[in-house]
């Protein structure tokens, strides 16, 4: 059975489209302003082996990040189903030259999420570093999933969010990866 989804959020100022794979190749068709949020997105496809297709168009930078987060956190938690044989946990630790990151995420059905990168700079190439965390909060809400992703130290902050990104990705790709030992729900509590 394939794990995939797609998801259209239309709002009085945004539309968005975006459709996931979660057994794909890490291919990626992004087309949506800011350029840094369509950078990581191909990255965050690139290493999770998800495929993914955004569109999206808006008024504010603010509306289409937080718009996009939530489309594609509903996308992935749509694919991801009753979440039965899956790893539920993954980790990953990821060094992007001075920068280094770690990730962990709880496919759990309890959203929740840390993020700690350590910017210094108000903008990122051209997204606002208030709105990468945002990014963060809301993607975990609309996946109903848990992750913390920390920036251990580094100096350059696209290297730093770079890195996150990195690590969340392998963190979700081994998280949503099939557990052969498992057949039913990955909880001692037999339900998600």
């Amino acid at each position: 059975m394939e794990r995939r989804a797609r998801v259209h959020r239309t709002t009085r100022e945004t539309d968005i489209l975006v459709e996931v794979l979660l057994d794909g190749q890490g291919r990626a068709e992004v087309e949506l302003r800011p350029a840094f949020l369509a950078h990581m997105l191909e990255v965050l496809s690139h290493h999770s082996l998800v495929d993914l297709t955004v569109t999206a168009r808006g008024d504010l930078v603010h509306h289409l990040v937080e718009d996009v987060a939530l489309a594609l956190g509903a996308a992935v938690n749509q694919a991801l189903g009753e979440r039965t044989g899956i790893r539920r946990f993954g980790s990953a630790l990821v060094p992007l030259d001075e920068a280094l990151a770690l990730a962990s995420v709880d496919l759990a059905r309890r959203p929740f999420s840390v993020a700690d990168l350590k910017l210094m700079r108000e903008m990122i190439e051209d997204m606002p570093r208030e709105d990468i965390a945002h990014f963060l909060r809301s993607l975990m809400t609309a996946m109903e999933a848990c992750a913390h992703i920390v920036v251990l130290y580094g100096e350059n902050d696209h290297h730093k969010i770079e890195a996150g990104v990195k690590a969340f990705a392998l963190a979700l790709r081994m998280a949503m990866s099939p557990d052969p030992q498992r057949s039913g729900v990955p909880s001692s509590k037999g339900v998600i």
